[in-house]
């Protein structure tokens, strides 16, 4: 919700429950063309949500790869495992369905979380895939994400969520602030971001390209029209949003939806990231820490276990070959405990 509205203003106020503050980050990803969307990257800060529990939501068939952190920012670890298991199969199966020459030019800005050596990262299957970074410092100004998609994308995701508290103040018990605080969750939000994603118009996605590819930017595209509806789309988005605010008796103008369309916009520093890694790293010594108390347990009785029947042997008791068949098996768990 935007700042004016009554709701965000009580929850700056109050304890509890708080939406506004709920974040996450998503990568999105379309060819030149338009006609290829590639799954998102989304970050949050939890890992098994309680929703999804309650839900049985099984995250492998989500339409985003699921990621998590505490502070739910891409890091340079899930990036690559998104551009491996995500892109890179949907680009093949692509120029697959097209006929086209197994060819991908991937255009990565220079943001913290896009590793300089990508390259070297890609599987054996993907090394048709070519990674270029644009200059520093041009990301406002050539990156195509930024020349709008990323704007319209959020704009749309605002529209469905303004919609769905419409629907649902329309036809439940609900009140606005009831559905905000108690009802909408993330798996809500998987279902807007699905639909925003969806709308997001082959028309918008190409025209992204004009100010780094011009010449890919047909004057009148598939659809018989030229540049300038994208923008008048836009505006009768942001009008759309804005009556469905009104109509909630949100204080809401067209200032207010540009102004939370440019919130969360900035980078994430390196020194953010190396932050974020200091935790991960700790994170996973204490678990190897933990695992490796363990082992050593598990080792150190396997390991008398051994000598009992070594002092056996050496005194020629009775019971030592059946005692001995017994214990290759504890020997051979020992030392697949120490290899573990």
């Amino acid at each position: 919700m935007t700042r004016r509205t009554y709701i965000t203003q009580e929850e700056q106020s109050l304890p509890g429950h708080k939406p506004m503050k709920d974040r996450l980050t998503l990568v999105l990803c379309a060819n030149a063309s338009g006609d290829c969307k590639v799954k998102p990257l989304l970050v949050y800060h939890s890992e098994n949500p309680r929703v999804f529990k309650a839900c049985k939501v099984y995250k492998a068939r989500l339409n985003v790869m699921w990621r998590s952190n505490k502070k739910s920012w891409v890091t340079r670890i899930f990036f690559t495992e998104w551009i491996n298991d995500v892109f890179g199969p949907s680009v093949r199966k692509y120029l697959e369905e097209k006929q086209l020459p197994l060819k991908a030019l991937v255009v990565l800005d220079n943001a913290p979380a896009h590793p300089p050596q990508m390259r070297d990262e890609l599987y054996p299957e993907n090394q048709f895939i070519t990674i270029k970074f644009l200059p520093p410092n041009t990301t406002p100004l050539l990156q195509p994400m930024d020349q709008k998609v990323i704007a319209n994308f959020k704009k749309l995701y605002m529209k469905a969520l303004l919609e769905r508290c419409v629907d649902v103040t329309d036809n439940t018990g609900l009140t606005l602030k009831e559905f905000w605080k108690n009802h909408f969750n993330i798996l809500g939000a998987l279902r807007l971001i699905d639909k925003a994603w969806e709308g997001v118009t082959r028309r918008t996605l190409n025209s992204a390209w004009r100010n780094l590819w011009p010449e890919g930017v047909p004057e009148r595209d598939f659809e018989g029209f030229g540049p300038a509806p994208v923008e008048d789309l836009e505006v009768h988005l942001v009008d759309d949003i804005v009556a469905l605010g009104q109509t909630l008796g949100l204080e809401l103008d067209a200032a207010d939806v540009q102004e939370l369309v440019e919130e969360h916009s900035e980078e994430l520093t390196t020194e953010e990231l190396l932050e974020l890694q200091k935790e991960i790293n700790q994170e996973e010594a204490q678990e190897f820490s933990s695992g490796e108390e363990e082992v050593r347990e598990d080792a150190a009785a396997s390991s008398s276990e051994i000598r009992e029947v070594l002092g056996m042997f050496e005194k020629g008791h009775p019971k030592t070959k059946t005692k001995a068949i017994v214990n290759r098996k504890v020997l051979s768990k020992s030392r697949e405990t120490k290899s573990q």
